[in-house]
């Protein structure tokens, strides 16, 4: 069976993902990035004009894969909203569990360029936070929530603060701990919105 080669563009993103994610966006030289990927420095800089533009790669490139997943656990939960919102921070904990696990990749970066407002991965990283918060309000309403924006602002201030706090003190129960608040939040409205129907 023929092995199919990766397109160096490919290998140089997945070579990027890994160091920056491992080991943070500083810390991580263009030479490094070529050497893991198996390129030249001329062929990394073919496809990207700066280190810059590769972290915004390595962002986006994590953009989807997460809402999918973060979709897939919420999803095949069973249970109501709350047991599903739950479950988002349950299994944030099991893969925090994992001896490579670095915490979240789009908080990590922003931190390590926060005096770099304008930079393009800050955006990313942004607009991958809003999605998420975006998706969530969206389950929340088609289980008739009253204002879901604002719960799933909560919940993902719940979310943010456990991979912040997890990475301080390296123990995913912070994350079941936000877990369990988040489903009394979740919990609370679908209470109130069964009090209005029955009013």
């Amino acid at each position: 069976m023929a092995v199919t080669k990766k397109p160096a563009r490919e290998k140089i993103v997945d070579a990027a993902s890994r160091l920056f994610y491992g080991e943070g966006i500083r810390a991580v030289s263009v030479d490094a990035i070529a050497a893991k990927a198996g390129v030249t420095k001329n062929t990394l800089y073919y496809h990207f004009k700066s280190k810059d533009d590769l972290v915004a790669e390595y962002l986006a490139s994590r953009d989807q894969p997460n809402l999918k997943l973060y979709e897939k656990w919420f999803g095949s939960a069973a249970g109501s909203a709350a047991d599903k919102t739950e479950a988002i921070f349950l299994h944030v904990a099991q893969s925090a569990r994992h001896p490579k696990w670095k915490g979240c990749g789009f908080l990590r970066t922003a931190g390590e360029l926060a005096n770099l407002p304008g930079h393009p991965a800050m955006k990313i990283g942004a607009d991958h936070k809003k999605r998420f918060e975006s998706w969530l309000a969206g389950q929340f309403a088609d289980v008739d929530i009253s204002h879901p924006e604002g719960l799933a602002r909560q919940v993902v201030l719940l979310m943010d603060g456990a991979f912040s706090t997890m990475l301080v003190h390296r123990d995913p129960a912070y994350a079941e701990e936000a877990g369990r608040a988040a489903k009394a939040l979740v919990t609370a409205k679908l209470m109130e919105q069964g009090q209005q129907s029955t009013d």
